[in-house]
């Protein structure tokens, strides 16, 4: 097993006033030479976002763009023709692919908004742009994990264009679950998104991360009530 642990507090860190960020990874102007990936996981944003502000239209390609609100809505545009607002429980993703315009802003005027955005890199480069979001039902992640994006086309998953899978899990305190991934050479990034958890000899708190490889079954034991995101990516 190989492990690498990134404490929340040495996340990097850009207050732009209307924008408070927390970089997992080199990003933007938060640069760390050991911190530029896990395998394919390439971006984990932290975002806090002012009311009625956001990123204006930019572009992307050869991306995949997950967004998972945590409080407050996210009003999206893009050049594809979609528009809409994204609340918690909800997930999006966008397929960048050869290009695509969009712009992302908080759909409230008195509310922070608050969410991950996450990028992964792609298994075929250059596919048409497309866009898709999902509600799920929080109850279903109640101390099993549910999958909310995978490589497979079922369409009770978002669909990705890369051998990964992105599971949330609500857990009971003194509980405990085994995460088995789905491809044995594939790795785990673990995020706390709140309570404390155990993993892999490793006591984590709220917004810690590890990631895990080398491994098919990974252990996670819950010290509280704990929410944790976890995101299988190929060890490229």
């Amino acid at each position: 097993m190989k492990t690498i642990v990134h404490p929340a507090a040495e996340r990097g860190i850009a207050d732009h006033g209307w924008l408070k960020a927390r970089h997992s990874f080199s990003f933007s102007s938060y640069y760390h030479p050991e911190k530029m990936q896990f395998g394919a996981l390439r971006v984990l944003n932290d975002d806090t976002i002012a009311p009625g502000m956001g990123f204006g239209k930019h572009s992307h390609d050869n991306m995949e763009i997950i967004t998972i609100p945590l409080s407050g809505g996210v009003k999206h545009g893009d050049s594809m023709g979609n528009e809409g607002i994204i609340k918690p429980g909800e997930v999006q993703i966008m397929s960048a692919g050869t290009g695509v315009i969009h712009s992302e802003h908080n759909a409230s005027s008195s509310e922070t908004l608050n969410l991950f955005q996450i990028w992964i890199m792609p298994e075929l480069r250059n596919i048409a742009p497309r866009y898709d979001q999902k509600q799920f039902e929080v109850s279903d992640r109640l101390n099993k994990f549910q999958t909310l994006v995978s490589p497979e086309k079922s369409g009770s998953t978002l669909w990705i264009n890369q051998q990964a899978w992105l599971s949330l899990g609500k857990f009971d305190k003194a509980s405990s679950v085994n995460y088995n991934l789905h491809i044995p050479n594939n790795g785990v990034y673990v995020m706390v998104v709140s309570g404390e958890l155990e993993v892999a000899g490793q006591l984590l708190g709220e917004r810690d991360a590890i990631g895990v490889s080398d491994v098919s079954v990974i252990k996670l034991k819950f010290l509280k009530e704990t929410e944790v995101l976890m995101i299988e990516i190929p060890m490229i």
